[in-house]
């Protein structure tokens, strides 16, 4: 009995997905070539070493910056700057969203003032709340915060709105109260795009963590990229925007997986 071919599998059809082992091949070539074309080009000298580095001498400099403890410490102040603000912006952006998404007071006390600030450049702000809250850590969370709560806001918004109506209005006909219909139905049926929400933002997070971290501070990611800065230690700035680069991929990853552990029931393409 003659066997069947199998198609070839053509990733550029819309709507075919690869597996994830391929994936996974697919994107470890990309970085693979990417490491390939930089060691090529620091090597035949095309590039000046002020300017590019060897990926060695990388290396070797974010060792010997682990050795000493510089570079512990500064990831240390930087995941601990991080982590409080993003904790408060999304617990904050959770709370207000759900209820403007729900309720239309809720709703005209929110949306119009978010959509002034959320224009507002993060950078401007950096020396008022120096001024407001001096250059230790709060004046980094605010920053964080300034960044990030008044986008979370309108995707938290947005993500309820999404919940069918449908939904809705089953929750009132089997005669479940506003609060029932809440934690019961609306809930539920958001939090998978509120997840993704801060799962995006969290990368801005880490934008604003660095901006916060250049001006005013005495240690984290951002201030060790300004202080190799001006002694041209271009090896330790291109170190620490690679471990920025691997932090970010590490914990977009991990919000992945949290996401399909909490919420299997939402079946979708991921």
């Amino acid at each position: 009995m003659l066997s069947k071919k199998r198609k070839p599998l053509n990733l550029l059809v819309i709507g075919r997905l690869p597996s994830r082992r391929l994936f996974v091949g697919i994107a470890t070539l990309l970085f693979a070539l990417l490491l390939l074309a930089w060691w090529l080009t620091t090597r035949s000298g095309a590039v000046p070493a002020i300017f590019l580095p060897r990926l060695s001498d990388v290396w070797l400099k974010m060792v010997s910056l682990a050795q000493d403890g510089t570079l512990w410490d500064d990831l240390k102040s930087s995941l601990y700057r991080i982590s409080v603000a993003f904790i408060i912006s999304s617990l904050m952006s959770i709370i207000i969203g759900v209820l403007a998404g729900c309720y239309g007071f809720f709703k005209a006390i929110t949306e119009p003032l978010v959509d002034f600030i959320r224009y507002m450049p993060v950078v401007a702000f950096v020396p008022l709340t120096i001024l407001w809250t001096g250059t230790d850590d709060v004046q980094k969370f605010l920053i964080i915060w300034i960044g990030t709560f008044f986008q979370q806001v309108l995707m938290v918004i947005d993500a309820v709105k999404r919940v069918p109506i449908d939904f809705i209005g089953l929750g009132r006909t089997l005669g479940m109260p506003d609060r029932k219909i809440l934690f019961k139905i609306v809930l539920p049926s958001a939090l998978p795009g509120i997840w993704d929400a801060l799962r995006i933002s969290l990368g801005w997070a880490w934008t604003w963590l660095v901006l916060a971290e250049l001006v005013a501070s005495t240690s984290g990611l951002g201030y060790r990229i300004v202080v190799s800065q001006r002694f041209f230690q271009t090896d330790t700035i291109i170190g620490y925007i690679l471990l920025l680069g691997i932090l970010g991929l590490i914990s977009d990853q991990i919000m992945r997986g949290a996401e399909r552990i909490l919420f299997r029931y939402n079946k979708r393409r991921s």
